[in-house]
């Protein structure tokens, strides 16, 4: 029975993180399904986020919910300035100029973070609703930190999926992430689509930070969480919104278990070996659409 009860609440501790792997995914698609773009400074933002919700908690004595809100808003503008200003500029320049300069970006902020007075390079906390609190249920003893990721992950979900089907915005990206040509035709501003993905995705973020802080604590190598997202996306089949969650999950699963039940070294890559195995069956991953080009 105690084996079962590991077994549980291993699998669940690795849906949580696996919850945040996919909302750092879940940026990656919305900008590449937009603008064909892959931001890998999305984990850094996510960084920006923890560090912001941890100075408005600590510093300002602002509430966790009320830091949730704030931090989200900002990241959200920062998305917003950095497709305007910086990559609307180089719309028409060839897609790897934009993969270099969001590499770029990532630097930056880790070395931002890095250099703010009262961030730096040291490891922080900061105390949510849920800290220190359990969930007893039968013989399982659940972190309430773990069960509050899930929760805010579904709910999430489900304000994106009525934001995308409900919205004539959230219809309008569906367009354009579709064909853009065809959008321009309908009388969609593209470039108000890609602005707004940009702010989605910041806003994403930002969240994911907040959700992580209190499992990972907050340091300035949070970051490094986009390569864990980046391969989740791959996985569910990159440009599938339902796909990046799917595939942050079992990656996070699949990591979680290998941490308690295969020798040190295997977590690392455990995920990777599923990610391999399941791209040379399925190269479009596991809701991606495969596309042949005739030569």
């Amino acid at each position: 029975m105690e084996f079962l009860n590991e077994i549980v609440q291993t699998i669940l501790s690795g849906i949580a993180i696996g919850c945040i792997y996919g909302i750092v995914a879940l940026g990656f698609v919305l900008i590449f399904k937009a603008t064909e773009v892959v931001n890998f400074a999305q984990g850094e933002m996510m960084v920006l986020g923890a560090f912001i919700a941890y100075s408005l908690t600590t510093f300002l004595g602002f509430s966790y919910w009320t830091a949730l809100l704030l931090t989200t808003i900002a990241l959200g503008i920062l998305g917003m300035f950095l497709e305007r200003v910086v990559l609307r500029t180089l719309i028409g320049e060839p897609v790897f100029v934009l993969f270099i300069l969001t590499i770029g970006l990532g630097t930056f902020f880790r070395s931002f973070v890095s250099m703010v007075p009262g961030w730096g390079t040291d490891t922080y906390g900061f105390k949510t609703p849920f800290t220190d609190k359990v969930v007893n249920f039968a013989n399982l003893v659940i972190s309430w930190e773990h069960v509050s990721v899930i929760v805010m992950t579904i709910v999430l979900i489900l304000v994106l999926f009525a934001f995308f089907r409900f919205t004539r915005i959230g219809v309008a990206m569906r367009a354009t992430s579709q064909n853009q040509l065809a959008a321009v035709y309908m009388g969609i501003s593209v470039h108000r689509v890609f602005s707004l993905t940009w702010i989605i995705s910041g806003a994403l973020g930002g969240i994911a930070g907040i959700l992580l802080s209190p499992i990972t604590f907050v340091h300035m190598n949070m970051g490094f969480i986009g390569l864990k997202a980046f391969p989740a996306a791959v996985l569910g089949g990159f440009g599938s919104i339902p796909g990046a969650m799917v595939g942050g999950v079992i990656i996070g699963v699949t990591e979680s278990l290998a941490g308690v039940y295969l020798p040190i070294g295997w977590k690392d890559v455990a995920a990777w070996i599923i990610l391999i195995a399941v791209l040379i069956f399925r190269p479009e991953g596991l809701f991606g659409i495969q596309e042949k080009k005739k030569v």
